[in-house]
């Protein structure tokens, strides 16, 4: 027992102690600042940086992926809404928008058959009143419309209505507020005409389904399809020289002394929009007789037998 207390039986460390960590905090203090001044002077680093960058650039990336996605996955879903939202918006706009819109083209459509209108009674020297179509007559079996000029505009029975391609019709009835106007279309109108290619005058006659007849032409007449008919002016109701309506086919047979013609008219008939009320022909008053200079007498016959 005194020979083993005797021996020196010491526990080995559980540590290795290594360099004191002030001293290994010196070293690598002075490695980092050698480094880096070699790094700056020399740029000697450069290419093991790139190699590393080489390495850890996809790494980096591969671990931004799943962030990367959830935050576009969030942008694509805040954008969806903002879409949907301002598709919305878009949409209440545009319907709340269009009516007007509607109503400025139907303005624009409008004004430009006035400018028209107007240009026509500038070209022709005549004079009338721009009168709006409010409806058609109830009867079926007739072309009337209804315009929103009448006594009270100086509307008379008998003027003539056009637009701004030609004739359109006749005043036939007369209220307070508002006037009927017979189509040239009605299968009871009827208009002088004469062919401005070749002279030929005769009357056009309503069919009453949106056609007009030439008739009272010789199967021989000089006339062909697409002949323009216009207003020969020989009924005192009209000016001559407006447009009244195109030939679209010719029917001659020998059996017959006539030829069957059919005309469709240049105007708008059996459309809605404005129209112009051209004021009465003034009748022409007649010429003052002629007077003889040598014996001072006119030179009617009443005159030339009292000499």
């Amino acid at each position: 027992m005194i020979a083993m207390a005797g021996t020196d039986h010491a526990p080995p460390p559980f540590f290795k102690r290594g360099p004191a960590p002030l001293a290994l905090l010196t070293f690598y203090l002075a490695l980092s600042l050698a480094l880096f001044v070699v790094d700056l002077r020399l740029k000697s680093l450069d290419l093991m940086r790139q190699s590393i960058a080489l390495v850890t650039d996809p790494i980096q990336r591969i671990a931004q992926t799943p962030g990367s996605l959830v935050d576009n996955a969030a942008a694509y879903l805040r954008g969806l809404d903002s879409l949907l939202e301002e598709n919305t918006q878009l949409k209440q706009a545009q319907l709340q928008t269009a009516p007007n819109l509607l109503r400025l083209a139907h303005l624009e459509s409008e004004n430009d058959r006035l400018r028209k209108l107007l240009a026509v009674k500038e070209r022709e020297k005549a004079s009338g009143e721009v009168a709006r179509i409010m409806y058609t007559a109830r009867d079926p079996f007739s072309r009337k419309i209804i315009v929103d000029k009448g006594q009270q505009s100086g509307i008379v029975a008998g003027q003539p209505a056009i637009d701004e391609s030609g004739v359109v019709g006749q005043v036939t009835r007369i209220f307070p507020f508002s006037s009927e106007i017979t189509l040239i279309t009605d299968k009871d109108q009827t208009v002088p005409v004469q062919v401005v290619r070749s002279g030929q005058r005769s009357v056009v006659f309503g069919l009453g389904r949106g056609q007009l007849e030439l008739r009272y032409i010789p199967a021989n007449a000089d006339i062909k399809e697409g002949d323009l008919l216009v207003t020969s002016g020989l009924d005192g109701v009209y000016l001559p020289g407006f447009p009244v309506a195109r030939v679209v086919s010719i029917e001659r047979e020998n059996s017959y002394a006539f030829a069957r013609i059919l005309c469709t008219p240049v105007a708008a008939v059996e459309n809605f929009g404005e129209v112009l009320i051209l004021s009465p022909r003034q009748p022409q008053a007649p010429r003052p007789p002629e007077v003889d200079g040598r014996s001072g007498n006119t030179g009617t016959p009443g005159n030339a037998e009292a000499r």
